[in-house]
């Protein structure tokens, strides 16, 4: 198995987190990045998988896929030991849109202030107006925090147990975090979902290495 990864692809380290999850050997081919001209050159393996020409990829066997919801789906259904989606219908379509809610909901607004690990713009102006809209994503996150809060209600985790949506809500949160924005400490029991599963096996290192990511190609 291999898997084409990026140092600060939200979207790989998803998978990679499954990946270790489940105890599978993946070799890991991390992919050029800067935080000026992004995932380029683009690897040609990936253009040629992937016609968003993004990653992840994973290839497994004869088996290539893409899309970090499409590769971890299938890892559970091809690797099932341990799960990572719950059983029943109606608990699985909860974690799936819970997972569309991290993916499509959340992360546009933190999207918005992803130029705060990268070079200023050049135009006073557009900076101005990008930090502006940076500071109205904060409250719009915040708000996003607010219904988590609410969903979790003293639950270990966002289902009866860890699941993609807890990998992709982590993932966003993380980034939400290194990127400064709004703080956990009023979302107590949000927080304390953050912290435990940032201490998994399987999250750690995902952790540290994003944190030496920055270290070295951020501002």
């Amino acid at each position: 198995m291999k898997l084409y990864s990026g140092p600060l692809s939200l979207f790989s380290r998803k998978v990679e987190i499954a990946l270790a999850e489940k105890g599978l050997d993946c070799e890991r081919v991390m992919v050029p990045f800067s935080q000026a001209e992004g995932y380029f050159p683009k690897h040609p393996d990936v253009l040629a998988a992937n016609p968003k020409a993004q990653v992840p990829v994973l290839v497994d066997g004869d088996l290539t896929l893409f899309d970090s919801t499409i590769i971890n789906e299938y890892l559970d259904e091809a690797y099932p030991d341990p799960p990572l989606l719950p059983r029943g219908p109606a608990a699985r379509a909860r974690c799936r849109l819970l997972e569309l809610t991290a993916d499509e909901v959340l992360l546009p607004k933190i999207v918005r202030i992803m130029y705060r690990t990268e070079p200023d713009d050049p135009d006073p102006a557009r900076q101005r107006a990008r930090e502006a809209d940076g500071e109205r994503a904060e409250a719009e996150i915040d708000a996003v925090y607010n219904d988590l809060e609410a969903r979790l209600s003293g639950k270990k985790y966002f289902e009866s147990m860890f699941s993609v949506a807890d990998i992709s809500m982590f993932m966003d949160i993380l980034f939400a975090r290194r990127l400064g924005g709004p703080p956990l400490e009023p979302h107590p029991g949000l927080k304390a979902w953050f912290e435990r599963l940032g201490e998994r096996p399987s999250v750690a290192p995902v952790v540290a290495e994003i944190a030496e990511a920055d270290r070295l190609l951020s501002r």
